[in-house]
């Protein structure tokens, strides 16, 4: 149970849950009728492969918050004490061996799906993801909002991923048009997936400002308080409201029920995570920011379920 909480299983199966829906939901959502006749978007993964996919996917994963824990025990030991695993449950050492495992495992997975899909260029993806979270846990999250971003762009990757290996190689002079629109759409919600998570990132970075300090990080509340730190993270939430409801207006207007469902699951819960962030100034206040930017996360990648049933 306690390798489960440092690889942090219940992010990792929101991440899987992602990257299926985006394969057997998102895909499937998007066809045109080409004379007379329904196309819908070519893939190139069977269930074995996607599986093969995932599953690379959660090993560097796991490997990446292994080394971040082990590389912020200390950190942890002030900013969450309760959590604490590693020196606590789990040896440095043992840790060490666990991220690599799980690092291995996912690269190796990587080098096998990219032959697999005919496209070995593909395996540097799982090499730069791999050494970008080591990198991160070393040496980026000292350095004021690149750790951040960095994260942001990890979690927006996992999605783009899935479009990389299953639409790019399907790509024929027939279906290009086709196959870059959902490529397109795919990326959107990854730019949606990193705006949230980076909100979410600099929202925790408020939460574990004692512990940072002590560790001597320059994140974004160290550097320039709490205060104006949540007030950034104020500014770009109302960023995300402002992206959301042009996109909403200029391409999906005339789906309603895709309308209705993101303005009631996500714009409406993002306007109360920006007051809230307005007027926050306890702890408690910003983790329960966190968790509402969390379930957001979700509720805003579950419209993918909605495009399907609304096709």
């Amino acid at each position: 149970m306690k390798l489960l909480q440092l690889i942090r299983f219940k992010n990792l199966l929101l991440i899987a849950l992602v990257q299926i829906l985006i394969k057997y939901a998102l895909f499937p959502s998007l066809s045109m009728f080409i004379d007379g006749t329904s196309v819908f978007v070519s893939t190139t993964l069977d269930t074995f492969q996607f599986a093969l996919l995932v599953i690379s996917t959660l090993c560097i994963a796991s490997g990446g918050y292994i080394i971040n824990d082990i590389l912020d025990v200390n950190a942890d030991s002030i900013n969450k004490p309760d959590q604490l695993v590693i020196g606590k449950h789990i040896s440095v050492n043992k840790a060490y061996n666990y991220y690599m495992i799980f690092t291995v495992i996912g690269v190796v997975l990587g080098f096998y799906l990219s032959h697999a899909v005919g496209q070995s260029s593909f395996f540097a993806i799982f090499v730069i993801i791999a050494a970008l979270l080591y990198i991160y846990a070393t040496f980026l999250q000292q350095i004021l909002l690149v750790g951040n971003i960095v994260i942001g762009l990890m979690v927006g990757l996992s999605l783009i991923i899935v479009g990389v290996f299953d639409l790019l190689p399907a790509v024929t002079p027939q279906n290009q048009y086709l196959q870059s629109s959902m490529f397109e759409v795919l990326f959107d919600y990854s730019v949606f997936a990193f705006i949230i998570t980076l909100i979410r990132e600099i929202v925790k970075d408020i939460q574990d400002v004692d512990g940072d300090y002590k560790a001597q990080l320059k994140t974004l509340p160290i550097v320039l308080g709490i205060n104006r730190a949540s007030k950034i993270a104020f500014v770009i939430t109302i960023i995300a409201i402002g992206i959301l409801i042009y996109y909403l207006a200029a391409f999906l207007y005339m789906q309603e029920i895709v309308v209705v469902y993101f303005l009631i699951t996500v714009i409406a819960p993002l306007v109360y995570v920006a007051i809230k962030l307005f007027t926050a100034e306890k702890k408690t206040e910003f983790k329960k920011i966190s968790k509402w930017l969390k379930v957001i996360m979700l509720l805003g990648i579950l419209s993918m379920v909605i495009h399907l049933l609304n096709k």
